[in-house]
């Protein structure tokens, strides 16, 4: 089995408030584990826009005040951040 690798990405605006308007922080095998983990975990199925990726994203790259105090564990295959998505 692959090594797991943490992803960060950034989507297209929402129009209403959320936390993916910051981002979203995934662990997974690959970058298609990744995309098929959003799509069913934070996007219910339905089509989503990512503007762009960090792959190997290392804590330090992310933002301290707001990410990292509130995300959940970055080591397990799943959702990070925002919390509530596994």
């Amino acid at each position: 089995m692959a090594e797991l690798k943490c992803y960060w990405f950034k989507f297209e605006m929402f129009s209403q408030p959320t936390s993916l308007n910051i981002g979203c922080g995934v662990t997974a095998h690959d970058y298609s584990d990744a995309i098929g983990l959003l799509r069913s975990k934070v996007f219910d199925g339905n089509d989503f826009v990512v503007l762009n990726f960090h792959e190997d994203v290392k804590l330090s790259e992310l933002d301290q005040s707001h990410v990292v105090p509130n995300m959940g564990v970055i080591t397990s295959r799943g959702i990070w951040f925002p919390l509530g998505y596994d």
